[in-house]
């Protein structure tokens, strides 16, 4: 799985992860790095904070990563928060996650089926008459919703129908992202625009689609079993029980505690790239909605690949992954909730999120003992050329350095854009 596609290939980005954004100009200061102990540490601090730097270089406003190898742990910062004040980004800052958010969602339902009141290879319809009536509710299960293989197609260019014609940029206007700003959602009126569109593949039929229709219905399932809002139950089950402090789902337009600006440029058609910080997130709700930081991500990571949210049984199941046709057209490994990449280094479970504005990669090698999260506050940058197509952009191959050096430490050169 090239990871260029795992920063850029869900929710927001629509079905393109060349999905990010126009340069921008790159004013304040170049590096708020901190150094990470030097004795015994596979990190190579100089190397990360030159990769680092060489993001925001390329034209991400403001970039922030941590990164842990073998209990030693490397934050640093390049760029800045607000391109018109020139407030620098910061390491500890919040984020949009976007779809990471399904992670979340996904080890919520496996507890439910670790507690019996789920089953996975159930049909959704036996659930949730209401929402998925008929043969299909019959024919979908719980476990095609998680792994993307339900054949329900996104609801993303219903509820945002000035995108309607996506990709062909020249027949789209980014005027539905101002539209739906302030507009609240309810879960069920997106659920409807997924199931009312032409149906995406066969129930079970492989490879997958990525579709988000998927994760609003897993909240669903979970407020029917549990008798409590989904979010609430997620943020009582598996937020607290991660000991996250600064994770949590939005409760109004505004992120709380220190945050960056989002820029999204969506592929030229904003320009200057337009702050979508300030957005109500009940368009992606138990699918994307969540607000974190990268410390909080890897303790998270850490602890539900260590068998400290779900069950050994449980998480094994969330590893048994299927081909699926990510948002960009690109093909990638999913299990339950969970991507799986595989470099020379070993093999990295974790997730990516892009919402406007803000993209967001968090991976945990299987062992434990690597963890890289990415967040830059830039989304959609690839320009189109005379024929409507988005370019490679400088920033590709900067995130693609990046990546490298935080998942391999110096092993890989760099990984393909």
């Amino acid at each position: 799985m090239k990871l260029r596609t795992v920063l850029c290939s869900t929710v927001a980005a629509l079905v393109a992860c060349a999905a990010t954004v126009a340069a921008v100009p790159a004013p304040g200061p170049a590096s708020g790095a901190r150094p990470a102990p030097a004795s015994g540490s596979a990190l190579d601090r100089v190397a990360l904070e030159s990769a680092l730097d060489g993001v925001h270089r390329a034209g991400v406003p403001g970039v922030f990563a941590e990164v842990r190898d073998n209990g030693r742990t490397w934050r640093g910062a390049s760029g800045v928060a607000d391109v018109t004040t020139g407030r620098p980004v910061t390491a500890d800052m919040r984020q949009r996650v976007g779809s990471i958010t399904k992670t979340f969602t996904a080890a919520a339902v496996m507890q439910q089926v670790e507690q019996g009141r789920i089953r996975l290879d159930a049909p959704i319809g036996g659930y949730l008459p209401r929402l998925v009536p008929g043969e299909r509710g019959k024919r979908i299960t719980v476990r095609m919703l998680l792994d993307n293989t339900s054949g329900i197609p996104d609801y993303l260019r219903y509820a945002f129908p000035s995108l309607a014609a996506f990709p062909s940029l020249p027949d789209i206007s980014t005027e539905s992202l101002d539209d739906n700003r302030f507009r609240r959602f309810r879960p069920e009126e997106l659920i409807e625009m997924g199931l009312a569109a032409p149906p995406a593949g066969e129930p079970g039929a492989l490879p997958g689609v990525y579709s988000n229709t998927n994760w609003l219905l897993l909240g669903q399932l979970l407020e029917e079993v549990t008798g409590t809002p989904a979010e609430e139950y997620i943020t009582r089950n598996v937020i607290e029980r991660a000991g996250l402090r600064h994770t949590g789902f939005p409760s109004g337009t505004r992120i709380k505690g220190p945050h960056s600006r989002m820029y999204e440029s969506f592929y030229g058609l904003i320009d200057p790239p337009r702050d979508y910080s300030v957005y109500d997130m009940s368009w992606t709700g138990t699918g994307a909605a969540l607000v974190s930081t990268t410390e909080d991500l890897h303790r998270f990571y850490a602890r539900l690949l260590g068998g400290g949210i779900v069950s050994r049984a449980s998480l094994a199941q969330m590893q048994r992954t299927v081909p699926v046709i990510a948002l960009d057209g690109s093909m990638i490994e999913y299990g339950l909730g969970l991507h799986k990449v595989t470099k020379d280094c070993g093999t990295f479970w974790g997730h990516d999120g892009s919402v406007w504005g803000a993209g967001t990669i968090s991976l945990t090698r299987a062992d434990g003992k690597r963890q890289m999260s990415v967040a830059v506050n830039l989304q959609r940058w690839n320009e189109p050329d005379s024929s409507g197509v988005p370019q490679p952009h400088p920033i590709d191959g900067a995130l693609s350095t990046l990546y490298g050096e935080a998942l391999c430490g110096g092993e890989t050169a760099g990984l393909a854009p």
